[in-house]
């Protein structure tokens, strides 16, 4: 099979990574890709959201499957584009169609769904711009931390914590009166704060069936001990030790199952990746969010403990057929960390030489922000810049080492978490 694959972060080298191990796979394009995707395919000079040059390239290319990384084109209706096409209508599309994608694409039609579906989640209230008053008297009615999301996708900033009413409004009035988030910002969801620990829980599902695919938990604080600005993660780590059989049953009872139902209920195609965002309170699952594909860099540890061939999990995705399959997972623990540019999420440079990264023992590299010049030097290309990824006995064992190669790739101002992980290993 001829597969291209968009994205070009390490969750789509993760996943190239992971696809071109596979006996189906005869040619892998990444579009646009980075240095680390090229060493498992061919990168493609097409951004990953133009969804005009995407089927211009499957046509001319003859490609038989199209595996959607990044959420931008899902939400923008790529799926659709390339169904309802009769020169590309053939192709095996892994993503959701636009109406499945609205899921990520807007909090609140998220918040109304698992409403109606009755999937638990924070309690809520929704607000437009010309209704700013009525969203700081509403603010007022809550209690600290207060939460406030931008409706539409903002790169995984859209969301705002803090324990100051002040610092709230001021907030709330940078998104509706000053485009902090652009158009996403100009519906913003206010909600309840739930209290407890944070996991991903990941589905693989044609819209009927499903797969439970490994839990991962992530880091979004730039500074240790969570503290500081949200990125778009700084590590993570696979299993989840606290998301034990009892928990996930839950997690599939309350969540996942009434999901694929609402999905069912509302007739939409969904054939893909589906990523739940969940809050542990007290031993109960809360959806904190719905994404419509990997998250990052939760993929880089997921991909390393799934023993199917991916590609073959694609094509019942794609068939409908997932019922039909099973899914391996290693009883291995894996852990991510992130290396990043200095200065990042805020204002970072580019174009830093790294080295070293051929010193890496025991460890797989998966590179986010990276490219290479015309002397073939690897250079930083991002704020996030690679991953360090171990797969080991123990979680502790693979930090370890994780931590120990993090600190052997150079490049100037270089910066990781080095607790990752800790708070699951106590």
């Amino acid at each position: 099979m001829k597969i291209l694959l968009l994205g070009s972060g390490g969750r789509e080298h993760a996943l190239a990574w992971k696809i071109s191990k596979s006996l189906l796979c005869s040619q892998l394009y990444i579009a646009p890709g980075n240095a680390g995707t090229a060493m498992c395919g061919q990168n493609i000079a097409i951004a990953d959201n133009d969804i005009a040059s995407i089927k211009q390239f499957i046509l001319e290319k003859n490609i038989d499957m199209l595996v959607v990384g990044p959420e931008q084109a899902l939400v923008d209706g790529i799926y659709d584009a390339v169904k309802t096409d009769t020169g590309t209508q053939h192709v095996l599309v892994i993503g959701p169609s636009k109406a499945g994608a609205q899921l990520e694409g807007s909090k609140d039609y998220a918040k109304e769904f698992m409403q109606e579906y009755h999937i638990p989640t924070a309690a809520y209230r929704t607000f437009t711009a010309d209704e700013y008053e009525q969203a700081v008297a509403f603010l007022h009615t809550m209690q600290a931390p207060y939460v406030l999301k931008a409706d539409g996708l903002a790169a995984g900033k859209g969301v705002i914590i803090t324990d100051n009413i002040h610092q709230a409004e001021t907030e709330l009035h940078a998104m509706f009166m000053e485009n902090k988030f652009g158009t996403s910002g100009h519906k913003v969801v206010i909600e309840q704060y739930l209290k407890g620990i944070e996991l991903s829980v990941f589905v693989l599902t044609d819209g009927n069936s499903y797969l439970i695919l490994p839990s991962a938990k992530d880091y979004k604080r730039i500074g240790e001990g969570d503290t500081g600005l949200n990125t778009g993660g700084m590590g993570s780590v696979s299993p989840v030790p606290f998301a034990d059989e009892e928990f996930m049953q839950k997690v599939e009872e309350r969540i996942i199952k009434p999901t694929i139902q609402g999905l069912q209920h509302r007739d939409i195609i969904y054939h893909g990746f589906l990523f739940i965002g969940l809050m542990n309170v007290n031993g109960d699952p809360y959806v904190i969010e719905y994404n419509v594909r990997m998250g990052d860099p939760e993929t880089e540890s997921v991909m390393p403990r799934i023993n199917n061939d991916l590609v073959e999990l694609f094509l019942h995705t794609a068939h409908g057929s997932l019922h039909q399959d099973t899914i391996n997972i290693s009883n291995q623990c894996v852990a991510s960390i992130m290396l990043v540019s200095g200065g990042y999420p805020e204002k970072y440079e580019k174009g830093k030489i790294i080295t070293r990264c051929e010193e890496v023992v025991d460890s797989q590299i998966f590179h986010a922000g990276t490219r290479r010049n015309e002397q073939g030097e690897l250079l930083t290309a991002g704020g996030r810049v690679m991953t360090i990824t171990t797969m080991a006995d123990t979680l502790e064992k693979a930090l370890a080492i994780s931590n120990k190669n993090a600190e052997t790739v150079q490049f100037d101002k270089k910066y990781y978490r080095k607790d990752i992980g800790l708070d699951v290993c106590k």
